[in-house]
């Protein structure tokens, strides 16, 4: 029966097929596999011997075991599949030897992508069982099916394992991997580290992030300070060390991300990404309120669990550049309603738009959907409405924010003295260690005592470079106290906040903090052309509306009461007003121009000449008499002389003149007496 099944597998190879190579595919899943099972790649490497009694020379026989220790979901990172179908493809392989399907793929798509190149080359495919020609559709179902099997498998082998896993996490037995900071003693129990140093060193980043609020500004800070960050190692030659490190962003991320520090066991924290796409991570990071499973008050905590909430939000609303509903750090530009402006519209946050003048502009849907842009407003009247709303709520309260910084900036001197001390006893320590270890090696043995003196001579050195830091600390200047004097004078801070704002003494950056201790967000809309609303909201949940009215920068046509402006300008027009004296009425009365938060001259007479409306003061210059009275041009003409000469003897007295009541032009009677005397004069004065 053996006899019969051998030559049955051999009738399916021919000699074409031992013309060319044999290649053994080994591969196991994961590092530990290759470190503990040894007898799975010992059955594997047997396929040697089985690929010479079927026929081959072992000279011929290739063996692909580039891909130790990694997975066969996907050929990504599978090189040395890459290679085997590469050589299948170009007719160098007779036949392809695996132990199992699940050794070449785990899904189907790279499985039959094997298939498919081996049946149009003519290479076999054989595994423990048998030997398989592709191209035969009897083998080639029987191999389909073994490929499904082998990508089931793997799915129900992930089944079991998270359902064992949620069993022990519902149980309460399951042993999460504690971040730097929290040690598990021998009876299960979570304690905190008790190395004073580490403690100190996490709290120190979490009072940082409270203080500064953002990642990047902390890193910076514990940078400029020379602090360095704990760090255990998970991976490479130093795996399992604990390791201090400079500040990075991710490491500070690491930290404010973990609710281990809150004292909470959370499982669950990542999903599967449902955007997955070549160069994208598979996982997520998922909202707090998806996470599987939160038990609260399960390691001892370095922050309360409401303070990781808000680190949480906090993290959230600084990763604005990409997002348009959440607010973002508060930065250094002009524009202090940036992050917290939303668009009263569509609601997205309201971006900042920076030239000559700072402007608010909501063109989300105009990115998305090519629809038009939902609104543009000035910044600086807008910001300058909100500010006076702001000023109006805190100006009942009593602040005294200076003595508080103080005192805090003492607190954070006296932490960081504590931080140089301990480097200081850590960096001793560990050079008296070292230089134990190398006193106690034998001499004769050299290559260990090279090692062990280096070892030293990197401990004197950071040593050295522990108490630098410290002297330098130590020079410090102290922080100031509030003299009793200075305290009375900032007891009323919120009264003088107004004069402090306008002062220039305030960053925009720190502008923009202060309104965001009470304002939570402020929704922008247009009712009008000319007026913008503002709802404000508080952070108690209350809000406040305000109506402002910017420039429009356009036209006076777009001004919500421009018919009535015409209206009025025409009528005093024509009572005889003049242009200053109507622009000044209509200003007093509320009336503006489209750029000015007032009427001026030029607009008024615009609009005058506009509607063919002359002034009275133009008119009357045309007309010789006015209520049968002379005018001054008028009586020049007729008595053929200047109007200057006129003016000159209206000025000496020797002409009688009144003025206008409305345009205030000389007004001289028509008496014959008078006229046959200035037209003496006037002769007189042509004959000279």
């Amino acid at each position: 029966m053996m006899l019969r099944t051998a030559e049955k597998l051999r009738s399916k190879i021919s000699a074409r097929h031992l013309e060319r190579c044999a290649y053994v595919y080994v591969r196991q899943s994961t590092h530990k596999q290759v470190r503990d099972n040894h007898g799975s790649r010992e059955n594997q490497y047997a396929l040697l011997e089985r690929a010479v009694e079927l026929g081959w020379h072992e000279e011929r026989v290739r063996i692909v075991d580039d891909d130790q220790g990694v997975s066969a979901k996907n050929a990504g990172g599978r090189e040395g599949f890459k290679e085997l179908v590469g050589e299948v493809s170009l007719g160098y392989a007779g036949i392809v030897l695996a132990y199992e399907a699940s050794r070449l793929a785990r899904n189907n798509s790279d499985w039959y992508a094997l298939l498919d190149v081996a049946a149009v080359r003519g290479t076999l495919i054989a595994d423990s069982n048998g030997v398989y020609d592709p191209s035969d559709h009897n083998d080639r179902l029987l191999l389909g099916l073994r490929g499904m099997m082998s990508e089931a498998e793997i799915h129900l082998f992930k089944l079991r394992l998270e359902a064992g896993r949620l069993r022990r996490v519902e149980q309460g037995t399951y042993r999460q991997s504690l971040p730097t900071g929290l040690v598990r003693l021998e009876d299960g129990q979570v304690a905190k580290n008790p190395d004073v140093h580490i403690r100190r060193t996490i709290e120190l980043v979490f009072e940082r992030f409270e203080e500064l609020g953002t990642a990047q500004k902390v890193m910076r800070s514990l940078r400029e300070d020379e602090v360095l960050l704990p760090r255990r190692q998970v991976a490479g030659i130093r795996a399992g060390e604990l390791l201090w490190k400079l500040p990075s962003v991710d490491a500070i991320y690491g930290i404010l991300h973990n609710p281990a520090y809150a004292g909470v066991f959370a499982y669950g924290r990542t999903g599967a990404n449902p955007d997955r796409r070549p160069g994208r991570s598979e996982r997520v990071r998922l909202p707090i309120d998806q996470w599987a499973t939160i038990h609260q008050a399960a390691y001892p905590a370095y922050i309360s669990w409401e303070q990781f909430l808000e680190n949480q939000q906090k993290l959230t609303d600084n990763a604005s550049d990409f997002d348009r509903r959440v607010r973002g750090v508060a930065r250094d530009g002009g524009a202090l309603l940036a992050g917290i402006a939303v668009c009263g519209r569509c609601g997205y946050k309201i971006r900042a738009s920076y030239k000559r003048s700072h402007r608010y502009v909501c063109n989300a849907l105009s990115e998305t959907y090519r629809e038009p842009m939902c609104l543009s407003l000035p910044g600086q009247a807008v910001d300058d409405a909100v500010v006076e709303a702001f000023f109006e709520a805190i100006r009942p309260a009593e602040l005294d924010l200076l003595e508080e910084v103080l005192a805090e900036r003492k607190q954070d001197l006296e932490r960081l003295g504590r931080q140089h001390a301990d480097q200081v006893k850590r960096t001793e320590y560990e050079a008296r260690l070292a230089e134990k270890r190398y006193r106690a090696v034998d001499p004769e043995n050299r290559l260990v005592a090279a090692g062990l003196e280096k070892s030293w001579e990197t401990a004197l050195r950071g040593l050295a470079e522990a108490r630098e830091a410290a002297e330098r600390f130590e020079i410090t200047p102290p922080v100031p106290e509030l003299e009793s004097a200075l305290r009375t004078q900032l007891e009323d801070l919120g009264k003088r906040l107004p004069e402090l704002w306008e002062s220039g003494r305030l960053a925009a950056s720190q502008k923009k903090e202060l309104l965001r201790s009470l304002i939570r967000r402020v929704v922008l809309s247009r009712p009008e052309q000319d007026a913008v609303e503002a709802k404000v909201v508080w952070v108690s949940g209350a809000y406040s509306v305000l109506r402002v009215n910017p420039p429009v920068l356009h036209r006076t046509t777009q001004l919500g009461n421009h018919e009535e402006l015409v209206e009025r300008i025409l009528e005093l027009a024509a009572e005889g007003h003049q242009d200053t004296e109507i622009a000044r009425r209509l200003t007093e009365v509320g009336f503006r121009s489209a750029r000015l938060p007032y009427v001026n001259r030029e607009l008024v007479e615009k609009i005058r000449a506009k509607h063919g409306q002359p002034s009275l003061t133009g008119s009357q210059y045309c007309r010789e008499k006015i209520e049968g009275c002379w005018t001054v041009p008028g009586l020049a003409r007729r008595l053929g002389t200047s109007e200057c000469w006129l003016r000159g003897k209206i000025t000496e007295g020797t002409i009688p003149a009144r003025r206008h009541p409305t345009t205030r032009r000389w007004l001289i009677e028509d008496d014959p007496a008078l006229l046959t005397r200035l037209e003496k004069l006037a002769a007189a004065r042509r004959r000279r």
